[in-house]
């Protein structure tokens, strides 16, 4: 007998008939012994609904109130899967985050979980209850305050509550069957990976990998917890991701990753004095803008830089409001910005034993006349900002050059 936590995400759960075969894959899974818990998202669209409503009342709703919306539809849908799971003459009970003792900070809309007691899943699992959670939320340690996880925040709620309630393993079901080399709408010859390592999932989803949440996969490494990505359309085996082995470092590339939701800043002919990265990087992150890739040019006569970063093009408004009254004290000329970019980013754990790599990838895009813009780089992954335009060619013509479809 197992412990397994699933997590079924907007897709699974998007009308009653899917709540419906979700709940039989549930008792399924139930009946042969298992116990069963059950994280659910907000159902398709729910969301994306309750955000235009806040929107038409305001232009600038409080994240309070926002929270305090946003995650009923998780327990809309986590009190529908429970119902349809009874009906299937299975005991369940749904609960909020509040009830399950998801326990997180104080920060609203993007809240980080400290703890999760566990106590009333414990003891609903061993009555012999389907325990259904809703995901995405948690309660501040007060009690006082509804908090929500951020975008994909379900996963993170599934993989946290295993790693509290000791689960043998978490199993997160998507709309796909596994995690691919490079997006299959795309690439058609993209291949689904049988196993993968937790610090490649994790670059993959950062970059924009949408398969599963990178807060999710970092916990899961942390605690080596195993997550099976799966398919709640299809009995397909899918993707284990787990700790590292000898084998994956034969494999120098594992996966190719794009992320359209990118906008690059640049602050222009900013005086090159010891302290200005610092108060520039200390402004925006006092505005809670994640900055992910930097690169600092400097003029000929040393006297001058250029300061180029970028930032998901949802929070680009906020970054230039910040960027451009902080470049105005620096004494900078001016603030540029181009949100018609992406990033397309290479990802493996071979390439700690593998030379040229990148060079192979700048070449690639180069014989197919795509211009690089910007360049980061880990000890598994190579990233660069390139035209929006040529996203799709890029990730084609570097899925042949690696040879991912073999």
């Amino acid at each position: 007998m197992a412990l397994i936590v699933q997590k079924y995400g907007g897709t699974s759960v998007g009308t009653t008939d899917r709540i419906k075969a979700v709940a039989e894959r549930v008792v399924r899974t139930a009946d042969t012994g298992d116990k069963v818990v059950v994280i659910v998202s907000a159902m398709s669209g729910e969301t994306d609904k309750l955000i235009n409503f806040a929107h038409k009342l305001s232009a600038h709703p409080k994240e309070r109130e926002m929270d305090l919306l946003l995650s009923s539809g998780e327990r809309v849908t986590s009190a529908l899967t429970a119902i349809a799971v009874e009906a299937l003459g299975h005991k369940a009970l749904a609960l909020s985050g509040r009830q399950a003792g998801i326990i997180t900070d104080t920060v609203h809309t993007k809240a980080r979980i400290e703890k999760i007691t566990g106590e009333r899943i414990i003891k609903a699992l061993n009555e012999g209850y389907v325990v259904v959670i809703a995901g995405f939320q948690g309660v501040t340690a007060d009690k006082a305050e509804v908090t929500t996880l951020g975008r994909g925040g379900s996963d993170l709620s599934a993989v946290a509550v295993a790693v509290a309630i000791q689960a043998d393993r978490c199993e997160i079901y998507t709309d796909v069957d596994g995690v691919y080399t490079t997006d299959p709408n795309i690439v058609q010859e993209a291949k689904k990976i049988d196993k993968i390592a937790y610090e490649e999932m994790l670059e993959l989803a950062s970059l924009g990998a949408k398969v599963l949440q990178s807060r999710s996969v970092e916990f899961a490494m942390k605690y080596n917890m195993p997550v099976m990505v799966l398919s709640s359309f299809t009995d397909n085996p899918g993707t284990l991701v787990t700790k590292e082995d000898k084998g994956m470092e034969n494999v120098v590339v594992s996966g190719i990753a794009y992320d359209k939701n990118q906008a690059k800043l640049t602050i222009v002919n900013v005086p090159d004095k010891p302290g200005i990265a610092a108060r520039l990087f200390d402004s925006i992150a006092s505005a809670n803008v994640i900055v992910d890739m930097i690169v600092q040019n400097i003029s000929s006569d040393g006297k001058f830089a250029d300061i180029s970063f970028t930032v998901p093009k949802t929070e680009s408004k906020k970054a230039l409001e910040v960027t451009k009254k902080i470049a105005k004290k620096l004494g900078a000329e001016r603030v540029d910005i181009r949100e018609d970019i992406s990033k397309v980013s290479i990802v493996g754990v071979g390439m700690r034993s593998h030379s040229g790599v990148a060079a192979k990838m700048f070449r690639t895009l180069a014989d197919h006349k795509i211009n690089i813009m910007m360049i980061s780089t880990s000890e598994i992954k190579v990233s660069c900002v390139i035209d929006l335009k040529f996203t799709e060619l890029a990730l084609r013509v570097l899925h042949s050059s690696f040879e991912l479809a073999l």
